[in-house]
């Protein structure tokens, strides 16, 4: 056999494995692409209802606050009007979250002390555990939200990665079109070059392989 006939043979050998491994790696990366889709939008459904529940948590913390807002306002005119009975009334109906500030309002001797918070709710014993709940709710849909992003950027990767596969099958098969052997060697080498970068840069991504 002439050496032209050995390099066509390497060529077309070469070719053929080539086909074969980049439609199997075209293949993993396509179902890749489609798992961190399919997280992403899981991801996105947790961060939509977390959302919610935080929205649903800070309503019932601005209800609350408006009701201790009305009867602190009430309070304070009964007791400027000395109506101590009515005052009394007002006191014993405060909730459980607002009397711990509006006992450390009072120590504060307000009426006597220009230095005292104008207001029990600028104490820092007005806790409000809707409020609270609010916010961890937040910051836990920031994460799943932080999550979805990089799921996002995962699957896009590895729709990048099927292109760069495309590309080295592109090559693999326009070189059994060519009859020039050192013409179809480079279109290989260039081809396998390709699909070598493309599979050293999927091994660093991640793998969702869950059922």
């Amino acid at each position: 056999m002439t050496d032209a006939g050995r390099r066509r043979d390497v060529a077309e050998v070469a070719a053929a494995v080539l086909l074969a491994c980049a439609a199997v790696a075209t293949a993993w990366s396509s179902y890749q692409a489609t798992r961190w889709n399919g997280e992403q939008a899981k991801t996105s459904a947790k961060v939509n209802a977390t959302r919610i529940d935080a929205a649903r948590a800070a309503g019932l913390a601005n209800a609350q606050t408006q009701i201790d807002v009305a009867t602190f306002t009430q309070w304070v005119d009964a007791y400027a009007q000395e109506q101590s009975e009515l005052a009394d009334f007002y006191f014993k109906r405060f909730r459980k979250e607002f009397r711990p500030a509006m006992d450390a309002w009072i120590a504060t001797r307000p009426l006597k002390n220009a230095d005292a918070p104008l207001t029990p709710f600028a104490m820092p014993e007005y806790q409000l555990a809707a409020r609270d709940e609010a916010d961890r709710l937040d910051a836990e849909a920031e994460v799943f939200a932080a999550k979805a992003r990089a799921y996002i950027q995962r699957s896009s990767n590895y729709v990048l990665a099927v292109v760069l596969c495309a590309v080295s099958l592109f090559f693999a098969g326009m070189s059994t079109r060519l009859t020039d052997p050192r013409l179809r060697g480079a279109i290989v080498i260039v081809g396998w070059l390709i699909f070598s970068g493309a599979v050293i840069w999927i091994a660093t991504f991640p793998v969702s392989i869950t059922v």
